[in-house]
């Protein structure tokens, strides 16, 4: 029996088998273009050759700036536990750690303080000064009043949680930046793609420096005054 150019078997019921061994046709379809025969269920060799070579160009273009990006942000997560770290031997010691940076050679170590002595931190993690990785530089670092792109410059962590404010800037070799800000009163620890300048201190009025004064006894014009009828 032939149904729109296809043989059926019929049963001998008149039914359709429920089964066949027979493998069902792929439906093809001719290029009238350039002839060539193909299957509307896949795609042509010539078109995974594209796919491949787009596939190709977009890693090429993605990959180098991700390794960059995390290389950057690795480092700057490795830093802030860093910090991390001192402030929690600061707390539990009860001793000031003291913290310093060293921008020429781009590495950073830690002292305690006694009393007016620098001593080595007890933690063997800190034997060595830790040295950030070639392609990271620390370009700059500000705490309070004072900017340092080169030298060294020191940061105090407190037995009460308490971090001296400091902006720091990690850059690598695509000129990425990577900013560090640290809040002294909270103690808390930000980051940013993007260059932050330090806050400056604005100047306080007048009319709040004479309620900062502290309050002197009485003179004694005021005296004789309220001793008088």
């Amino acid at each position: 029996m032939r149904v729109g150019g296809w043989r059926l078997e019929v049963g001998s019921a008149g039914q359709l088998p429920r089964s066949s061994n027979r493998p069902r046709p792929i439906p093809l379809n001719l290029d009238l273009d350039t002839g060539i025969l193909g299957s509307t269920l896949g795609f042509t060799l010539l078109e995974m050759i594209i796919v491949m070579f787009l596939f190709v160009a977009m890693l090429g273009i993605v990959i180098p700036r991700i390794n960059l990006n995390d290389d950057l942000a690795s480092t700057g997560r490795k830093f802030i536990g860093a910090l991390r770290t001192l402030q929690g031997i600061a707390m539990s010691t009860q001793k000031p750690v003291k913290l310093y940076l060293d921008l020429d050679q781009s590495q950073y170590w830690a002292k305690t303080i006694e009393g007016k002595e620098e001593k080595p931190l007890l933690d063997a993690a800190w034997e060595t000064p830790r040295v950030f990785p070639e392609t990271i530089r620390l370009a700059d670092a500000s705490s309070g009043s004072i900017k340092r792109t080169a030298g060294r410059l020191d940061l105090t962590l407190y037995p009460n949680g308490r971090i001296d404010e400091a902006v720091l800037h990690l850059t690598d070799a695509g000129n990425n930046v990577l900013a560090i800000v640290v809040e002294s009163a909270t103690g808390a620890i930000r980051t940013s793609d993007e260059r932050i300048e330090p806050q400056r201190l604005a100047s306080i009025p007048d009319r709040v420096k004479t309620l900062l004064v502290p309050t002197t006894t009485v003179t004694a014009g005021n005296q004789a005054g309220l001793l008088k009828p």
